[in-house]
């Protein structure tokens, strides 16, 4: 009797099967979602790895800072601007046979990228990396939905997320450990055993669907590259007094784009992304409110560690440490709250969460504003930011990808990815606008504190995105 009532263990839990469950058949749902796990890991740990490795990088290729930075940011770029069409080609040639694709191109430049003599055929190695990474960030989730049945896919979603928080966590630490033992092409090599790992269950285990003939919206795709890589670069550009005429510049290209493309969206018989998703209010206002969240935490990610160093004298080793807590509740949290959202409902979880996590981000905002420098508050704001926004996401993204026919699962994915993209972008930006015609010294907790009220204004933002999509739930869609 007791061993009947004992709760499963998540990966119990993900190879239960009931009548009537679509997706993979139980036995195969494992191997193909850890093909999705080592996918995601690659692409989030390479991120974060070169975003730590670039003064090395400089050093060893022996070019100035201002041109290393584009070893991450060229990659930056291509992944961000390709996520919507390779979410579109995904339906043409099939998104488990696009995926894999993405990941051996991956892989394969990951070993293009070791084997490179000079700082030209890296930066060359490191966009086609970025390719192979717009076809694993746009797919992850869609395939998720096609692996799980509905009823298991927060479980799912939540391991994803889990994933994400431990690769983020674990990037700045892994690379000083590499560095420090071994030259930067290991950076670099480590991604081919793994890879070769997820690319031998993905072709063994991901399930195959027939493409679908219909004309691919080359238009659209264009436009929606051109509005994607201006954004990004405009909005990277902003906080620079020197370059802001340049960067309005880029960001006028993007809104000229952007409406170039919603008008070729509503005309075409085949569009890129259909707009009709935007009617279904879940979808809608799921995908607002990871907007908002996701500008909000970017901004106290980037605010936190001018406070912390500049403003109250911490080490960059201990304003690491003090981080700590944020992305290792998201590991812990995100999967229960993941596996939660298939019992109880989403939307109320994620309004929950984004509460929670629009509460911790006024906290950091008065602790800056009353100059707080001790380690309990710091390590309580850190540990409430990780815990609402693991509460947050995991059932927000199963609302968001649930909320859809299973056939537009490819272009909501890569609707997520690319919001998750936009946002952080836009956090980036404010954050240099915030601090912009500071000097380092000046970087102080009452300048900072800027960057946090507008941070807690965007999370408050998601709150409402939240509360508005539970009023509409009640109210009958016409």
């Amino acid at each position: 009797m007791f061993s009947a009532r004992k709760a499963a263990s998540p990966t119990q839990g993900l190879r239960s099967h009931q009548e009537g469950d679509d997706g993979l058949p139980p036995e195969r749902r494992l191997p193909a979602l850890w093909s999705i796990l080592l996918g995601t890991l690659l692409v989030v740990l390479d991120g974060s790895m070169m975003s730590t490795a670039l003064p090395h990088l400089g050093q060893a290729l022996g070019v100035a800072a201002s041109s290393s930075v584009w070893i991450s940011n060229g990659y930056q770029l291509i992944a961000a601007s390709l996520i919507l069409s390779c979410a579109a080609l995904a339906d043409r040639i099939g998104p488990g046979r696009l995926y894999i694709a993405g990941l051996a191109l991956f892989v394969l430049a990951s070993l293009g990228c070791a084997l490179a003599q000079g700082f030209s055929a890296l930066l060359v190695w490191r966009c086609i990396q970025g390719v192979g990474a717009a076809a694993v960030m746009s797919l992850g989730p869609s395939l998720n939905r096609r692996i799980f049945p509905s009823r298991l896919l927060g479980s799912g979603i939540g391991m994803v997320a889990m994933i994400v928080a431990a690769a983020l966590a674990i990037g700045p630490a892994f690379t000083g450990v590499v560095l420090a033992i071994a030259d930067w092409r290991w950076l670099f090599l480590v991604n081919i055993p793994v890879g070769g790992a997820a690319l031998v269950m993905a072709w063994r285990f991901l399930p195959r669907e027939a493409p679908v003939q219909q004309r691919f919206d080359g238009v659209g795709a264009l436009l929606s590259i051109v509005m994607l890589s201006t954004s990004v670069v405009g909005l990277g550009m902003v906080g620079h007094a020197s370059s802001a005429r340049v960067a309005w510049s880029w960001l006028a290209i993007a809104v000229i784009a952007a409406a170039a493309f919603i008008v070729r969206q509503r005309r075409s018989s085949r569009p890129l992304l259909p707009l009709s998703m935007f009617a279904e209010r879940r979808f809608s206002m799921a995908a607002l409110a990871s907007l908002f969240s996701f500008i909000a935490q970017t901004m106290a990610l980037f605010a936190l560690p001018f406070l912390l160093q500049n403003g109250y004298g911490y080490s960059p080793l201990a304003s690491g440490l003090l981080f700590t807590p944020w992305p290792l509740l998201i590991m812990v949290v995100a999967p229960l709250t993941g596996r939660l959202a298939d019992r109880v409902s989403a939307p109320k979880l994620s309004v929950i969460g984004s509460s929670i996590f629009s509460i911790a981000v006024l906290l950091l905002a008065l602790m800056a504003l009353f100059n707080c420098a001790n380690v309990a508050v710091i390590l309580l704001c850190t540990a409430l930011c990780g815990l609402g926004f693991a509460v947050f996401q995991s059932p927000n993204n199963r609302e968001l990808m649930g909320s859809v026919p299973r056939q537009l699962s490819s272009r909501a994915s890569g609707v997520q990815a690319t919001v998750r993209t936009f946002a952080q972008a836009i956090g980036a930006a404010l954050v240099a606008l915030a601090l912009s015609g500071a000097s380092a010294s000046q970087h102080s907790g009452a300048l900072v504190n800027n960057a946090f009220w507008i941070a807690w204004v965007f999370a408050l933002i998601a709150v409402l995105c939240g509360c508005i999509r539970l009023i509409a739930l009640r109210t009958p869609q016409q």
